[in-house]
């Protein structure tokens, strides 16, 4: 299971995640910050839980080109 957290309140919209991981992240034409796709909310901080291992170097490639350094992935 990979579970990736996002703290989207700090996101700068830069866009890198949307193009390294288009099926996990979205961009919202509301406020240019990042969505994290089917997550649930918590504090502040976005997470999913997906059951599919395979999206996990595409997230984690996400990840290290953050710049605001947002997203944090893990495998359980």
């Amino acid at each position: 299971m990979v579970i990736i957290t996002l703290q989207r309140k700090k996101c700068i919209g830069c866009n890198y995640c949307v193009e390294v991981a288009p099926e996990q992240f979205r961009m919202s034409k509301k406020d240019g910050k990042i969505n994290l796709i089917n997550a649930y909310e918590r504090k502040g901080f976005f997470t999913l839980k997906e059951p599919n291992n395979d999206i996990f170097e595409q997230v984690q490639k996400a990840a290290d080109l953050c710049p605001a350094k947002i997203i944090s992935v893990k495998i359980k």
